[in-house]
């Protein structure tokens, strides 16, 4: 397999004095997400977002207007004249981009080419505080080099760490870690709602772009180099973490081999080892330690928010396995997996997301996979779980949530105000006995409706399910009682009393209608269906 070679150019330099420059010219520029898509019209945007530059090349071809030159230069990897951009960066200019370690300029005259060295783009994104709008700096990727990715590559925002800032709730915090920090991407959200935020990671270059991003948003990090929890020291009241958790194929005797290497090939060349995704532990051990070992950093009541995978073991469900894992942190647990993957599906993904095709290298591409393939074989793995993981320590007393569900359905984002719900209602539910409930009132959530199916002809309907538009978008069957005690939540009546009148309604003991429909009221307030005022 051709690799790439295993350094890449050093990150943007921090020139505050530049940097604000930069900052300046870059909102004058008005090249925001929406500006860029409108210049280059609704093809060209969507093919820009399957990675795929010919489209957005094409619209912006002998154009020298600041939109097109910063979008050719610093997303499309094309070349541009010095003119152009310093037409587009008139207070930074081309020389001040240079200093900067933005790109390479092949000569003073104002027709030379300009190259860009990093990505640089802007992000435009919502999480659970609200809107939010960056420029962020990262590698030049795949679509501007054409090739395979260096083994120190830096990412910008991709969809995983798009979840993860999505997902990750946004109450204020004392203190928050970003764990495997990468560009910064989620320090950044992250230091909208806390007081200070400590940015780590092992790769001194993923520093460096991340210093470089918080200088351009007017944010100031703690940013430390080390691999997992080692230089976090103190408590979090939030721990962040999109950690490096692909499996990839270690091998036996990896003892000696250089950076950038994994496990060997059939062919006895090394698999590429990327320091983004690879955390350098087999199977899913990296994140099994991290579920178990992040409350050891979470102050009562801090929660840990990560993305992660799971090898799913011949014979086993992988609840168990994940189980045990939580079972050993001591902490609220809520385990979400949202795909699953065949170990052949897996290996198709990671080969690549480093840049490796089967038409670009076809032997090398057959001897990876065969190395991934070999790899799951000896630990009989069938599949591979991706989802999220939601951790909190209790602020006193033992856990009171394990929760390990499965949900492949769309969810409506951002959802870390969903979670966050959940967890208020959870942490009501658990102090209120079933008497101390029914003395409570109830309201349905407003995203919540009823849907009834009939046969022609029939009064009655045969289904009513209720229906989430939030949140994870739940439906719920709900049958004759369930369905009439819900439509009458709406905060007037105590819940004891309206399990009164639906029992009288039907004919049926109070007591026994309470003890059925009573686990089922907890699980519709658990999942955000009502809310206990």
């Amino acid at each position: 397999m051709n690799h790439p070679a295993p350094v890449s150019s050093p990150p943007p330099v921090v020139h505050h004095e530049l940097v604000d420059a930069l900052r300046a010219d870059l909102d004058s520029a008005g090249a925001g997400v929406a500006a860029i898509e409108e210049r280059i019209g609704p093809v060209a945007a969507a093919a820009l977002h399957r990675e795929q530059a010919l489209p957005a090349l094409r619209a912006t071809a002998g154009a020298d207007d600041p939109v097109a030159t910063l979008l050719r230069v610093f997303v499309l990897g094309g070349a541009v004249p010095r003119r152009a951009v310093d037409r587009a960066l008139p207070t930074l200019g081309s020389d001040g981009a240079a200093r900067l370690g933005l790109v390479r300029t092949a000569g003073a005259g104002p027709e030379d080419e300009v190259r860009a060295l990093v990505d640089l783009r802007p992000v435009s994104a919502t999480d659970a505080g609200g809107p939010v709008t960056w420029w962020l700096a990262s590698d030049l990727g795949e679509l501007a080099t054409g090739g395979a990715l260096r083994y120190d590559h830096v990412l910008g925002v991709g969809g995983a760490s798009t979840t993860l800032a999505q997902v990750t709730v946004r109450d204020h915090r004392r203190r928050t870690l970003d764990l495997g920090t990468g560009c910064g991407i989620q320090a950044l959200h992250a230091a909208r709602h806390s007081d200070a935020v400590v940015a780590t990671d092992i790769s001194e270059r993923a520093l460096g772009f991340a210093a470089f991003n918080a200088a351009l948003a007017g944010v100031e990090l703690d940013l430390r180099q080390g691999s997992m929890l080692e230089p976090a020291d103190g408590l979090f009241d939030l721990v962040v973490s999109n950690p490096p958790f692909v499996i990839t194929p270690r091998g036996s005797g990896s003892a000696g081999r250089s950076p950038g290497e994994g496990a060997r090939q059939p062919s006895g060349e090394p698999l590429p080892h990327y320091e983004y995704r690879d955390g350098g532990r087999s199977g899913d051990d990296l994140v099994r330690d991290l579920v178990r070992e992040v409350g050891g950093v979470l102050a009562p009541g801090g929660v840990a928010q990560l993305l992660g995978n799971w090898e799913h073991r011949r014979g086993a469900d992988w609840r168990e396995r994940v189980g045990t894992w939580v079972d050993e942190a001591g902490l609220d647990a809520w385990v979400v997996q949202r795909e699953v993957q065949d170990p052949a599906e897996y290996a198709e993904t990671w080969l690549r997301d480093g840049g490796s095709t089967p038409d670009r290298d076809p032997a090398g591409w057959a001897a990876a996979y065969g190395a991934w393939l070999e790899d799951f074989a000896s630990r009989e793995v069938d599949a591979v779980g991706f989802g999220l993981v939601l951790l909190r320590r209790p602020v006193s007393g033992p856990p009171t949530l394990r929760r390990l569900e499965e949900w492949s359905g769309p969810v409506r984002q951002p959802l870390g105000t969903h979670l966050a719900a959940c967890l208020e209602a959870h942490d009501t539910l658990v102090t209120l006995t079933d008497a101390d409930l029914a003395d409570r009132r109830l309201v349905v959530a407003p995203d919540v409706t009823e849907e009834r199916h009939l046969t022609p002809g029939a009064s009655d309907p045969t289904v009513v399910l209720l229906r989430q538009g939030d949140g994870f978008g739940r439906s719920v069957r709900a049958g004759t009682a369930l369905a009439g005690l819900v439509g009458a939540c709406d905060g007037e009546l105590t819940l004891g009393q309206i399990l009164g009148g639906v029992a009288a309604l039907l004919d049926v003991p109070a007591d026994a209608l309470a003890a059925e429909l009573l686990p089922e009221v907890r699980g519709l307030t658990r999942d955000g269906f009502l809310h206990v005022t």
